[in-house]
C-alpha cells in the first residue's frame, strides 16, 4: 500500500471510528445544534470571555467546549505544581456546571505554551472532534505569552482543519468553521474591531456567578496577588466575592458602552442603547467569512427583525 492509500485508510478508519463512538455515547444528536470550541490561555480566559454566549447557546441546545490550552499551574502566589493545576482545573469543572460547557484543560504547564506543530496538530484535532462551527480564540497581540501563542495556534488551525492530509488520524472538516477573537483593550498593532456583540444582561449574574467560582484567581488574587490581601475568614471571603461580581458587572459593562453602535446595529436603536452588559467578537480573516445573515444564524440571540 503507497503512502496516500495508507492515509486515506486511515482518515476513513478514524471517521468510522468516531460515527461508532457517537452513536454508543449519545444515539442521535440534533443534527442543527450550532458546535461552538473556545480557547482560552488558562483555566479562567474562556469563561470570562466567552461565558454569557455560552449560557445563551446552551440554553438553546447547541453545544459549547471551552479549552483551556495550559493547566494553570503557577497562576496563584502561595501555592504551584499539581495541586494548584488540580484546584484550577476542578474551579473550571464547577463554573461549567453553571454555564453549560464540556470543559477541558491541556497539560501543558503556565507560562510554557509556545506555538509548535505539535501544539498546532493539537487544536486542529480539539476542532475536527467538536466539529466546531465556530472557533473563538484571543488576539495574537495581548501582554501575555500564553494569549498571544493561544491566538497563534488557533489562526494556525485555520484553514488546516479542512485539509486531509494535515493530521490524516482525525477526519478533517468539510468546511471551514467561523473563527473569532475574543474582546480585549489592546491598541497595537490593530486595536480589536467589535464584529459581533451580544447582549448578555438575562444571563450576567449567572455568568458572574460561574467566575467567582474560581476563587484561587479571583478571590485570592492569582499569580500576582499577596499573602496580605487574601481573604482569612469566611466573612472576608463572602465581601470579596461580592466585590468580583460588582468589578465583573463593571466590566461588562464597558464593553457594551465601547461596543454601543454595534449593538444598536445588531438590536436595532431602542434595545442596542438600553444593553447594560455585552460581550465581543472579531471575525478571524483566516477563516470562513460568514454573511450577515450567517452570523445571525451562528449567534441566535438578535431581534429577527430590527425595531
Amino acid at each position: 500500500m503507497d503512502r496516500r492509500a495508507w492515509l486515506l485508510a486511515g482518515v476513513a478508519a478514524a471517521w468510522l471510528g468516531w460515527c461508532g463512538a457517537t452513536s454508543l455515547l449519545g444515539g442521535e444528536e440534533n443534527e442543527d445544534a450550532l458546535r461552538i470550541i473556545v480557547f482560552g490561555a488558562h483555566p479562567d480566559d474562556c469563561e470570562i470571555r466567552a461565558g454569557g454566549c455560552a449560557i445563551l447557546w446552551s440554553r438553546q441546545g447547541h453545544k459549547v467546549k471551552f479549552v483551556s490550552a495550559t493547566n494553570g499551574d503557577i497562576g496563584h502566589w502561595g501555592m504551584a505544581g499539581g495541586a494548584l493545576a488540580k484546584r484550577r482545573y476542578a474551579e473550571v469543572q464547577e463554573a461549567a456546571k453553571i454555564l453549560g460547557t464540556t470543559t477541558v484543560v491541556l497539560d501543558i504547564h503556565d507560562g510554557e505554551l509556545e506555538p509548535t506543530l505539535e501544539n498546532r496538530k493539537t487544536f486542529a484535532r480539539l476542532i475536527r472532534r467538536w466539529r466546531a462551527d465556530i472557533v473563538i480564540g484571543h488576539r495574537p497581540n495581548d501582554y501575555h505569552p500564553d494569549h498571544r501563542y493561544t491566538g497563534v495556534l488557533m489562526q494556525d488551525a485555520a484553514y488546516m482543519v479542512a485539509v486531509p492530509f494535515f493530521c490524516p488520524d482525525t477526519p478533517p472538516l468539510d468546511r471551514n468553521p467561523v473563527f473569532l477573537y475574543s474582546y480585549d483593550r489592546f491598541q497595537r498593532p490593530t486595536p480589536f474591531e467589535p464584529d459581533i456583540v451580544v447582549a448578555i444582561d438575562s444571563v450576567v449574574d449567572q455568568k458572574v456567578e460561574a467566575l467567582v467560582k474560581m476563587e484561587s484567581q479571583f478571590i485570592e488574587g492569582g499569580a500576582t496577588g499577596r499573602p496580605e490581601s487574601a481573604p482569612k475568614t469566611e466573612a472576608e471571603r463572602e465581601a470579596k466575592r461580592q466585590q468580583v461580581r460588582e468589578a465583573f458587572k463593571r466590566r461588562f459593562a464597558r464593553i457594551a458602552d465601547q461596543c454601543r453602535q454595534k449593538l444598536i446595529e445588531l438590536y436595532g436603536e431602542e434595545l442596542g442603547k438600553r444593553v447594560k452588559y455585552a460581550e465581543a467578537f472579531q471575525i478571524c480573516e483566516y477563516g470562513r467569512q460568514p454573511s450577515r445573515a450567517e452570523l445571525r444564524r451562528l449567534f441566535p440571540f438578535f431581534p429577527e427583525k430590527q425595531p
